[in-house]
């Protein structure tokens, strides 16, 4: 079935759709001692069902989750990973 929009109700279409369909942003962050130092080890994008990290070097890390994500790039390394979203909604 095709929908049939003026300008106006298209483009509040869109809107919703874009926002209904938008990842959310989150930084994975490794810290290291008590409130001593961190550095941002990934930046990334979750939708429902997946997440994309992008690592320095263009690396690219793909998992089923954010915090999957945040946990499989604490293996290995010095300091624990945190999940930072970064529009602050749970």
């Amino acid at each position: 079935m095709t929908m049939t929009f003026d300008r106006k109700e298209y483009e509040e279409f869109v809107a919703a759709m874009i926002e209904d369909e938008r990842p959310r942003m989150f930084a994975v962050l490794r810290e290291y001692g008590e409130c001593e130092d961190a550095e941002v080890v990934a930046w990334g994008f979750a939708w429902t069902g997946h997440a994309t990290a992008l690592l320095p070097g263009g690396n690219v890390l793909r998992s089923g989750s954010a915090d999957r994500a945040a946990r499989v790039l604490e293996r290995g390394h010095h300091g624990p990973t945190r999940l930072v979203w970064m529009d602050h909604s749970a």
